[in-house]
């Protein structure tokens, strides 16, 4: 059978994560999930056939993406062209294909990636408007700069992030080597970007939980460079709220089994 590779953009407000609920499960019941609604898409358009979808990382609820990549397999196979116009028309429109193309045997979204790129932007003081609550954290305050940007260095290189982690993931190791961790103040906004080789659970927004707890003076930089040291969740801030944590893209080598 073909395997498709597609692109996703999603706004995660609505879906309680990528992963696909199974019956019995905690929140199975009526859990409306990005991974569902696209099986659901693709059965109809494959006459009632529904096959298993793999991504490149499974966010969680509340978390958007311009950038998540799937794959999966389809009979009857179409052009994919044909397969994004499908898609999008059967799709709710909180969830849209970018792209399609089909990949050669051995492909897999998370698996032959090489690094992925979150953003998270957290409007900082003042009042937030209403059409930014769906797309952005918020704190009342403004940050310390020097102190924010001190901690985003703090993530650079390789490393155990088993303080970042939180309970229920399925990884075998909280090592992980982060390529990029970058912070800049658009007026009251922060816009943070983080590149690395993989994520932990909950990992970004607890990386944007210790620079809000750096900027508001909670805690030093120095004190963070210890509790990352210490690898215990209990030593390290609340994660940041999902609302404004975005998948941007997905990288994979040059080399990359693909077809036009």
């Amino acid at each position: 059978m073909p395997l498709y590779r597609v692109t996703l953009a999603y706004d995660g407000t609505d879906f309680r994560g990528w992963q696909l609920q199974r019956p019995g499960g905690p929140a199975a019941a009526g859990a409306r999930t990005v991974q569902g609604v696209l099986e659901e898409a693709l059965a109809r358009s494959a006459g009632g056939t529904r096959g298993p979808v793999a991504s490149a990382g499974r966010t969680d609820t509340g978390v958007h993406a311009l950038g998540q990549v799937a794959a999966f397999e389809l009979v009857p196979p179409l052009e994919a062209e044909e397969l994004s116009r499908a898609l999008n028309g059967l799709l709710p429109g909180d969830v849209r294909v970018l792209a399609a193309e089909v990949a050669l045997p051995g492909f897999h979204p998370r698996r032959s990636a090489v690094s992925k790129l979150y953003r998270y932007e957290l409007d900082c003081g003042g009042v937030q408007l209403p059409q930014r609550r769906r797309f952005a954290g918020f704190v009342p305050g403004p940050l310390d700069e020097a102190a924010v940007h001190a901690t985003a260095s703090l993530y650079l290189g390789r490393r155990d992030f088993a303080s970042l982690a939180s309970a229920g993931g399925s990884a075998k190791t909280t090592v992980r080597t982060v390529l990029r961790s970058e912070a800049a103040f658009l007026g009251r906004t922060l816009v943070y970007e983080v590149e690395a080789d993989g994520f932990l659970r909950k990992m970004v927004r607890s990386m944007v939980g210790g620079l809000i707890a750096a900027g508001r003076g909670a805690l030093r930089p120095g004190d963070l460079a210890h509790a990352l040291d210490a690898r215990d969740r209990r030593a390290w801030p609340a994660p940041a709220p999902p609302s404004g944590l975005t998948l941007v893209r997905v990288d994979y080598p040059p080399a990359s089994p693909m077809l036009g």
